[in-house]
């Protein structure tokens, strides 16, 4: 699953999206790509659990189109 985080911007960001979605689902992988404010999740959580677990980090987050 890729989520679009607009307001993503530093490793603070980085930890507390990690530690939020690690929380729900400690076996979740995640990926970071910075410049494109997109984060990938490997998870058994479903996409709602997600964005739940990234507005308690503190990020307003959505769904991205998968790249082309």
């Amino acid at each position: 699953m890729r989520f679009h985080v607009p307001d993503m911007s530093c490793g603070h960001c980085k930890a507390a999206i990690d530690t939020s979605v690690k929380g729900a689902d400690g076996s979740a992988q995640l990926d970071f790509d910075m410049e494109n404010r997109i984060v990938s999740v490997e998870s058994q959580l479903s996409t709602d659990q997600v964005l739940a677990a990234l507005k308690t980090a503190g990020y307003d987050a959505s769904p991205a189109q998968a790249a082309v």
